[in-house]
């Protein structure tokens, strides 16, 4: 990438987190990851390049031990020319939703990620492409497991999901419309019935957690707290040539319901398909059997109920599929934040009478072989060193950065006789796609965010107890009301 040949022209907004903004080009298949910062911010250029460099490093040499070589792309660090970027951060401004400008475009370093644009398929030309993003769980952070830890002191966090407390929390602070009936369990389950439902929850209710690109462009999803982009019956009309290439094939009311649940079919099956092996393969994490597989707050078993049915068979994961390998490192944090939250304060501890050991413990890095084999060691025995308390937390850190991941998919439909150098191939009732799966946005998470996390674990619990006790009390008002009303009162005659 030639910097000083670069035209912001050829650029296009595409899309921004939290702690980062991304561009792509228009013809070329990369994009631009620049970082954002609060107005003043006082960053060095030197500090942007060891930030951006610890991120490129962390998910070459830590997060595609756990994920696999070809579904981790850590690009490179690049730097650009000022006024390319300048012009850049004007040209985009106005694309950027207002929510998200509270903090401002690196202008002044001259540094950005250069990444593969993941909503195209590099190895297919001139074709049609569908690209959907899963957000995957603590749906910030959302995870596919229930916690076992002997920490957790909150009962209700072992029946009930962080994501399905979350939700309520949310809802009453504006952050969205709705509760969704999503549940990161029904995902993580791996029977597809269950996979279907919460798929066709994340449709109806996307927020944040799943966005749809059709040749880049996105046509399905959410920005910020407004209503999806387009309704479900766009979507469809969007998707039809995709699964339906011939007019007239499907129409009329069922038309929508039809495709979407090609699309939920598809994705289904891409997620269950066999990854390549990766270094983390033999990890023996616990597994998955020592919580329950079911989440209480969970829309699914009322859906059961609903239909006349008690429960569905059971089933698990395939070893070698991409979600499987998301919760074996999602299931690093073995003790739950309120487990880790002490073992912090101990690591502080020491930072406070030896702030020169900081280096050695390699808290900010280096990100390479000796970090990962410190992860590698599950014991839950607390021997009161500082070294156990760093290595869980460390865990903790990769583990929530599993559950806050993204899961994108690339489809492109395919011919019957076509081979595209033995790619997977995907099939509907009247399509077949080629597929590339790959994981996104695996930054480690900061040290210093841990005391949030337990601030905020312990806001998402009690507002929901609150919450549902509150509905509690209005249902046992109600009945009482009623059986006042009904009393039947008998007269001496």
């Amino acid at each position: 990438m030639e910097a000083e040949k670069m035209d912001e022209n050829e650029w296009r907004y595409h899309g921004e987190g939290n702690k980062s903004l991304v561009v792509s080009h228009r013809q070329r298949c990369v994009v631009l990851r620049f970082l954002k910062f609060p107005p003043n911010r006082n960053k060095t250029p030197e500090e942007i390049f060891h930030h951006l460099q610890n991120i490129v490093h962390f998910g070459k040499h830590i997060m595609k031990q756990f994920f696999g070589e070809k579904y981790v792309h850590h690009g490179e660090v690049v730097q650009l020319s000022l006024d390319f970027v300048k012009q850049l951060c004007l040209k985009i401004q106005s694309e950027r939703p207002e929510s998200r400008c509270d903090k401002d475009m690196d202008v002044l370093s001259g540094y950005a990620m250069c990444l593969p644009n993941l909503t195209r398929l590099h190895f297919v030309e001139h074709r049609p492409i569908l690209c959907v993003e899963i957000k995957c769980l603590f749906l910030q952070p959302k995870c596919g497991f229930l916690p076992f830890s002997s920490h957790v002191l909150q009962e209700i966090k072992r029946t009930v999901c962080r994501y399905c407390m979350h939700q309520h929390l949310k809802v009453a602070k504006g952050k969205w419309k709705r509760l969704s009936k999503y549940c990161p369990l029904d995902l993580f389950s791996g029977n597809k019935q269950r996979m279907h439902f919460a798929l066709r929850s994340l449709l109806q209710e996307a927020q944040n957690n799943l966005k749809i690109f059709k040749n880049g462009e996105l046509i399905y999803g959410c920005k910020d707290n407004e209503d999806s982009l387009s309704d479900l019956n766009e979507l469809a009309h969007q998707l039809k040539p995709f699964f339906f290439p011939a007019n007239g094939l499907v129409s009329g009311p069922h038309c929508t319901r039809t495709i979407l649940k090609e699309l939920i079919h598809v994705i289904t099956m891409t997620l269950l398909s066999s990854t390549d092996v990766c270094k983390a393969g033999d990890l023996k994490t616990i597994p998955s059997s020592q919580g329950r597989s079911y989440c209480e707050a969970s829309s699914f078993s009322k859906e059961l109920v609903r239909n006349g049915k008690n429960k569905t068979e059971a089933s698990g994961l395939p070893k070698g599929c991409l979600l499987y390998k998301t919760l074996q490192a999602q299931m690093l944090d073995m003790l739950d934040i309120e487990g880790v939250y002490p073992l912090y304060s101990r690591v502080e501890q020491y930072l406070e009478e030896f702030p020169n050991e900081r280096s050695l413990l390699q808290i900010d890095g280096p990100y390479n072989e000796s970090f990962y084999e410190k992860l590698l060691d599950l014991s839950t025995e607390n021997d009161g060193t500082v070294a156990y308390a760093l290595s869980k937390v460390q865990q903790y850190r990769v583990a929530t950065t599993a559950k806050d991941c993204s899961i994108m998919i690339a489809l492109s439909p395919c011919l019957q006789d076509e081979c595209l150098e033995q790619r997977p191939i995907v099939l509907t009732s009247k399509s077949r796609f080629t597929f590339s799966v790959s994981v996104l946005d695996l930054d480690l998470k900061p040290y210093e965010s841990i005391p949030h996390q337990y601030k905020l674990d312990g806001k998402i619990v009690n507002y929901y107890l609150k919450n549902i006790q509150a509905k509690d009390d209005a249902v046992m008002s109600t009945l009482l009301k009623e059986n006042e009303d009904c009393t039947l009162v008998l007269h001496k005659m």
